[in-house]
């Protein structure tokens, strides 16, 4: 299960199944999870704000990521790429905030 709060703030809890990328799984979900670019980190309409107790969790963005994230506008220190974060059951409760796009 991961907590996600749309750019409304409304919490929601979603069950996922493991090994696929949360942006595939969430954009369905109509949350503000765009993800035009499918997954290759070139976009930055996953972005997300992950809370910063579940930072260490994650593996650091590869070189990819991260220079996307440069890109995106109102980066933060917690800042990820929803398409390259691949769910895992250690990963249950991680919680995430969908970022405002200008």
């Amino acid at each position: 299960m991961i907590i996600v709060h749309d750019r409304k703030e409304v919490r929601h809890e979603f069950d996922v199944p493991e090994g696929k990328a949360l942006m595939l799984q969430l954009r369905p979900k109509k949350i503000g999870i765009i993800g035009l670019c499918n997954g290759n980190a070139a976009c930055g309409t996953c972005h997300v704000y992950v809370e910063k107790e579940w930072l260490d969790r994650l593996p650091d963005p590869d070189e990819y990521e991260a220079e996307m994230l440069d890109e995106v506008a109102e980066r933060r220190e917690n800042s990820r790429l929803a398409c390259q974060i691949e769910y895992q059951a250690d990963l249950d409760g991680l919680e995430m905030t969908v970022a405002h796009r200008s």
